[in-house]
């Protein structure tokens, strides 16, 4: 069968393959102890291991290889299982790809073109097979020994699973690999030595392919500190793509919810699938290249060939369509693609029956022939019918307009305008571009600069007359040398809008943005207190920002993007950004590029954490590493370039380099995204190499930085010399030497080019899981340094009780979206309070670390403690709480145990009654007592957080004199809790004795004493009846006991005191606590 096309380095690893036929482009290979001769020893050895293997991880014992002469990279391209297989395949190559290749030159295009055609190849037959991706009977089997194996709750997902090989230590174990929806499992049993592994999502720490001389490729899993391998998998590849998209999946909705709530398809964890997640992959992959809209998803590919006109020839590729949107990319390495929005498109014909082709007509007198299209007449149909046409007669004027237009340029390629047409007009909005404002062109001015100006914009209606303008127009190399060279200041803001896809966010909702002004109109929010003052820090020297023309546009776009996305609001450096860009573009137009900025290009850049921006600095290390090894050596921490690249990534260099040399930069960034600020930064790095390897400190490299971005000019900038210095952060520049911008930006391309979005992709995903998990355990860390000074657990016992206290928080949030300590989870708030449980969660976590048996009362006595260590009643308890009262009643003294034991049992406000109520009737499903607004609505009250802080300062050590008296029925509820805490205990009998013993002592005790507080009266006035009135009086009286009566009695019993004071292990309470807890969730979610 044909194969997706993967990289072999060696075509002959350790001689395990015969070659058995060869040309100048494939190899056909035997692998050894397979066919005649069988390969002696080698071959014996081989075909055991293959024997020994499971079905699944067979290697097949025939393929094909690609490779070019020039080049030692071999690529498998198809395997067989039977000889007849592989040589149907080979004879085909034979007779439909050997003619084609001599057309080519280059073998990069080579090789491109034999990967596209055996990927269209392997497309093709997915369409047609009626084959199922998995074989139902043996998925089912593989799901009964998931559920008894791992005994996990019920709820959770198998996605997809393989035979695999786990080493242990130094020895692999083959078995099973599970991926389910929250956890990686392997199970392997050998020789009656069974191995079990269980790790959920959110604990990995990294996840990446690696190779060693062992293993020749395998994947490694970082996390709690402990490596494992896993290797011999059949389709590692696929292996590892579905286990990064499901770690991916469970950081967003576990950690990033801001980012997972715009991921509409994955909402249901228990709807997750192995096609679900390839369809998604496929999607985000397809938005990210075209800068498409985050509602699009792709929904056909279509291998094709599309006529060129600027380059006269067919190009193949591939033809995207989703939602509203037909797109091309080419496979051939011209790099050439174009993007057709639905709206646009006013007819599609079928011209050629014979060549399988298709014109779409767009609006402006385009269009665009397509060729080779195995389904074109489905393909035109769905196009016609997404974009509202019909197929019929009255349509055939302008079907003969499309053909005329296609035949016109065959013959007269010099009238390319005619096919590409005209600037494509947008809605004009209410301001115009800051720059056209306070700095118009003086097109009468002949100076050398506005020469050049001029030269630029001359280039640029060249290119537009060839390759179209507007959002049809084609994406081709050209495009990226004339953005390295830079754009001219008046195509600017139309550029920006076409490269960021923003032109289409902004044509497919008119007056949205004129509404969202309106609405955010004199809103007061934390957000909007902090663009206020912001407003006047954004590039101040600038004239545009010196008056309120300029300052009043920038408070509209801030305004309104914090009121569109409170997720984000507003955070420092989108003042910076945002004020560039309304010198460039207009407002409306500006605000649309702001969300093109936040929301697809640097996502999670502008949030509390910036998660993106430091995921992005781990990548620029990983560039580092790779790219300039010299630096390297010199400067082994690189953490130093993280802190100092930190506002590179922020601002797109714009808060360090003069603002005329900034927005060359910003040019590159709409067109190539990240990866122009990557290069920038190496080639920066690159610049100063010699300069930073003499540095004996890092203030001295911090300096040396500075001085080079203070030396950044732009020698073609037209710009007054007010402007330009406007934006410099240090006016003293060095006089003696200084970089053009154009040449800086040219050397980072011709240098670092070579870097593929999809490695910056790929290094993003791996590098987003040891971002966020570092982040977390620096939160942990803080949680338990506060925590640590209030209890008398050590640190290694608070780690563990930290980690069970978050698991038991994911727990609750693993199997639904609606769970309420997930709904209130957010990173922004204190360290504290991001991590809280419900009652429900409580009372399982209490369960497993209680440090006595509650028999009986168990649930409603776990309530009581709940409530008790809520202390502002908001139905949710943080670590500190839960932490704090787990101390009591494990490291406490006597005394703070019985006095924990006795505030259970008071109100407030009948604390036992409502309890009761609560827990019979009117309990939440989720377990939470809502008694305060929902969190992250509207401004924070920062005077009720400052209220909060004073008064824990303030907050006195409470005395036992301090406690209220408990009355009768509390009474009674106090000595029936002590029993059952009693119950099981190994002097049980003596407890219950002593408890008895109290109890009836402090009843005669409370019962003399009332007697000696009544009034004494005369005999003579008393009487029988009297006798009678008052006795029944007093057994009508309440009675009740303060704590020190309590304290004092059970003081006096040796039994009570030695059971409250024996010492607890709590490090094997946690032991057992870590095995349990998912288990008893299991069984819990079993029962109901």
């Amino acid at each position: 069968m044909w194969l997706k096309p993967e990289e072999i380095l060696l075509k002959n690893a350790l001689k395990l393959w015969v070659t058995e036929k060869d040309n100048e482009y494939f190899v056909l290979q035997r692998r050894r102890g397979y066919g005649e001769g069988g390969g002696g020893l080698t071959g014996l050895l081989v075909g055991t291991l293959d024997t020994m293997l499971d079905s699944t991880s067979k290697v097949a014992p025939y393929r094909i290889l690609h490779h070019t002469p020039d080049s030692q990279v071999y690529w498998s391209i198809a395997c067989g299982v039977t000889q007849e297989e592989i040589v149907q395949h080979w004879d085909w190559l034979q007779q439909n790809i050997m003619r084609t290749l001599s057309v080519f030159d280059c073998s990069e295009d080579i090789t491109s073109f034999v990967q596209g055609k055996i990927r269209g190849l392997i497309a093709e037959e997915g369409k047609t097979s009626l084959v199922l991706e998995e074989d139902p009977e043996k998925f089912r089997e593989a799901l009964l020994r998931f559920e008894k194996w791992f005994e996990l709750p019920p709820e959770e997902k198998l996605v997809t699973y393989y035979s695999c090989s786990y080493w242990k230590g130094k020895v692999p174990c083959q078995g099973w690999l599970y991926l389910s929806t929250n956890f990686l499992c392997f199970y392997s049993y050998l020789l009656g030595a069974e191995v079990k592994l269980v790790i959920s999502w959110d604990e990995i720490w990294r996840l990446e392919k690696t190779s060693n001389v062992l293993l020749t490729e395998s994947i490694h899993i970082l996390a709690h500190g402990d490596d494992h391998y896993f290797s011999m998998l059949l389709h590692l590849n696929e292996t590892f793509v579905i286990m990064e998209q499901l770690a991916a999946y469970s950081i967003k909705r576990l950690f990033d919810k801001e980012a997972f709530e715009r991921e509409p398809a994955l909402s249901d964890p228990l709807q997750i699938t192995k096609r679900g997640l390839e369809a998604h992959a496929k999607s985000e992959q397809f938005r990210t290249f075209f800068r498409l809209p985050r509602e699009e998803n792709l929904l056909e590919v279509h291998e094709s060939f599309l006529w060129v006109p600027f380059s006269h020839f067919n190009t193949l590729g591939k033809i995207c369509l989703s939602e509203n949107y037909l797109c091309f990319a080419s496979q051939d390495g011209s790099q050439c693609h174009v993007i057709i929005p639905m709206r646009e498109v006013v007819n599609v014909e079928k011209p050629d029956s014979s060549s399988r082709a298709l014109t779409v007509c767009v609006r402006g007198k385009r269009a665009l022939r397509f060729s080779e299209v195995r389904d074109y007449q489905r393909l035109a149909n769905t196009i016609r019918s997404r974009c509202g046409i019909s197929a019929s007669p009255q349509h055939s004027a302008s079907s003969e307009v499309c053909q005329s237009l296609i035949n016109h340029f065959e013959d007269n390629p010099e009238d390319v305008t005619l096919m590409v047409g005209q600037k494509d007009s947008s809605k004009a909005v209410s301001t115009e571009a800051l720059m056209t404002v306070f700095h118009p062109q003086d097109v009468e001015n002949l100076d050398p600069k506005m020469l050049k100006e001029k030269m630029k914009e001359q280039s640029w209606n060249i290119h537009f007359s060839e390759y179209g303008r507007g959002t049809s127009m084609f994406f081709t190399r050209k495009t990226r040398d004339l953005i390295v060279r830079g754009v001219p200041e008046a195509l600017r803001g139309e550029l920006w809008m076409l490269f960021s896809g923003a032109v289409n966010d902004m044509a497919t909702h008119p007056r949205y943005y004129t509404e969202l002004v309106e609405q955010s109109l004199g809103t007061s929010t934390l957000a909007t207190d902090e663009i206020e003052r912001d407003l006047h820090r954004s590039l101040p020297d600038h004239p545009a920002f010196q008056s309120d023309t300029g300052i009043s546009a920038l408070r509209r776009v801030l305004t309104a993007y914090a009121y569109r996305n409170p997720k984000i609001g507003y955070c420092q450096a989108m003042n910076i950004l945002t004020s560039v860009l309304l010198l460039y573009a207009k407002e409306e137009e500006a605000f649309w590029l702001l969300v093109a900025v936040c929301e697809r290009m640097l996502p999670d850049y502008f949030n509390r954490r910036i998660i993106g921006a430091l995921v992005d600095q781990a990548v620029f290390e990983d560039l580092i590493r790779e790219h300039l090894p010299q630096l390297v050596e010199h400067m082994t921490d690189l953490s130093f370039f993280s802190s100092v690249s930190l506002s590179w990534f922020l601002t797109l260099f714009i808060s360090v380099l003069p603002i005329e040399s900034a927005v060359n930069v910003v040019d590159c960034f709409f067109y190539d995204g990240i990866k122009a600020i990557l290069q920038l930064g190496l080639a920066v790095l690159d610049y100063n190499m010699d300069a930073l390897i003499g540095c004996h400190d890092d203030a001295e490299a911090v300096t040396i930085l500075n001085k080079f971005f203070d030396s950044v000019t732009n020698k073609d900038s037209p710009l007054p010399p007010t402007v330009q210095q406007a934006s410099v952060g240090n006016n003293d520049k060095a006089s003696h030497f200084s970089v053009d911008i154009s040449e800086l930006i040219r050397e980072a391309y011709e240098k670092y080019g070579n870097i593929r979005s999809e490695e910056v992709e790929s290094s993003r995903k791996r590098n987003k899981l040891c971002v966020i998990q570092t982040l977390e355990d620096t939160t942990k860390q803080n949680v338990i340094r506060v925590v640590s000074q209030e209890v008398r657990f050590n640190a290694p016992q608070l780690d563990d009780l930290y980690n069970l206290f978050k698991r038991q928080h994911f727990l609750s949030c693993y199997w639904t979206m609606k769970s309420p300590a997930l709904l209130h989870h957010d990173p922004s708030l204190a360290y504290l309070e991001q991590y809280q449980l419900g009652y429900q969660q409580f009372s399982v976590l209490f369960s497993l670390l209680e440090p006595w048996a509650f028999c009986a009362t168990k649930s409603t006595l776990s309530l009581w403690i709940f409530r008790l260590i809520d202390q502002n009643q908001d139905g949710l308890v943080n670590f500190k709480e839960f932490s704090c009262a787990l101390d009591t009643l494990y490291c406490g003294s006597f005394t703070h145990k019985l006095k924990f034991l006795f505030k259970l049992h008071l109100p407030p406000g009948d604390l036992f009654t409502h309890c009761l109520y609560i827990t019979a009737f009117d309990l939440p499903e989720d377990g939470v007592i809502r008694k305060s607004p929902e969190r992250g609505k509207g401004k924070v009250d920062l005077q009720a957080y400052l209220k909060q802080w004073q008064n824990e300062i303030l907050k006195k050590e409470e005395t036992i004199k301090d406690l209220p008296r408990i009355n009768q029925t509390q009474f009674i509820q106090f000595s029936k809790t002590l029993y059952n805490i009693f119950h099981g205990d190994p002097e049980e009998e003596s407890l219950y004795r002593a408890v008895a013993h109290v109890t009836s002592l402090l009843l005669r005790m409370e019962e003399v004493g009332r007697r000696l507080q009544e009034p004494s009266k005369s005999s003579g006035t008393s009487s029988s009846n009297n006798s009678q009135d008052r006795g029944s009086e007093l057994s009508e009286m309440e009675w009740s006991f303060s704590f020190e009566q309590v304290l004092a009695s059970l003081l006096n019993e040796p039994a009570i005191v030695s059971f409250f004071e024996r010492p607890i292990d709590i490090q094997t309470k946690l032991g057992i606590a870590k095995g349990a807890q998912l288990k008893l969730k299991a069984n819990k979610k079993r029962d109901t």
